[in-house]
């Protein structure tokens, strides 16, 4: 038996990176997938690969059910359309990962008004939106869990000096929104706290190789050593998915923390391990 046998999940940013290797973990545990993303098909994307139909196409493969919905979950009413789809291809959905994030990677002074609403848009207002839109389903089959992926970002770099501190590489919107991600995150863990249903935040130990990353630098290529694997962040979200609310509701944590305070990994590093986190992950 698999952990999510019975359970139908939708998973945002699920054409490439952190979210397909969610997608495919969860479904090989027996939850059928909706996958959203704004990429159908291989080649829609002008700068990364990867692609809806690419993702199921290989949960297929491997004996699992899921469907794609292209949706831009930055309009309220694609959030709408992409909860409406998933009921009609499996049911109510009784799991979401808000993965799908934006961002321009530039500074304050240099940031076009538009692009900062887009990325709000994205990383906070559509995990407000697909979580407001699942709960009445969740409520009503008195099962759920909703598991945001946040980001190192979100810890600030602190008050002056900034003496011996890392050039500033335009992160100061990203980390924003994550931030609010988390204070969002507990914020609803509390509010359904008495249902039953869970709510948690989850970023990487350490940065992943992903085509997002590489295309922004942040990793020199899909196998630099410098990088956690993709495969912890999924295992750690369904640690979280599967978990009984009472364990983890509210958490906010980071993959390897989580994976070695559970003992699936071993010799755990990186952000909420050697270092202390987000303020509300020691919440």
């Amino acid at each position: 038996m698999g952990k999510l046998d019975g359970r139908i999940a939708i998973v945002t940013g699920a054409s490439r990176g952190i979210g397909e290797e969610i997608a495919k973990l969860f479904a090989s545990e027996g939850a059928r997938i909706v996958c959203a993303a704004r990429t159908l098909n291989e080649g829609d994307h002008k700068m990364l690969t990867g692609s809806l139909a690419g993702t199921v196409a290989q949960i297929e493969k491997s004996g699992g059910k899921a469907v794609a919905v292209a949706v831009d979950v930055s309009r309220v009413e694609e959030c709408e359309r992409l909860v409406t789809a998933a009921e009609r291809a499996f049911g109510v959905a009784d799991i979401l990962v808000n993965n799908a994030a934006l961002t321009y990677y530039k500074n304050i002074i240099d940031y076009n008004p538009k692009h900062w609403a887009k990325a709000f848009e994205v990383n906070v207002h559509a995990p407000f939106n697909l979580s407001r839109l699942v709960l009445p389903g969740m409520l009503r089959i008195g099962r759920g869990s909703i598991v945001n992926i946040s980001s190192g970002s979100a810890i600030g770099p602190g008050r002056t000096p900034f003496v011996g501190a890392r050039p500033v590489q335009g992160g100061t919107m990203y980390g924003a929104t994550k931030a609010a991600l988390e204070r969002f995150t507990q914020g609803l863990a509390q509010e359904v706290h008495a249902n039953g249903l869970s709510v948690t935040a989850l970023s990487p130990s350490q940065t992943v190789a992903t085509p997002g990353t590489v295309y922004h630098k942040l990793m020199a290529s899909m196998d630099d050593p410098r990088g956690e694997p993709m495969s912890y962040m999924a295992r750690a979200a369904l640690l979280l998915a599967s978990e009984p609310a009472s364990k983890v509701n509210g958490r906010v944590t980071y993959s390897q923390q989580i994976l070695g305070e559970y003992g699936l990994i071993e010799n755990p590093k990186g952000r909420g391990v050697e270092t202390k986190g987000s303020g509300y992950s020691q919440i």
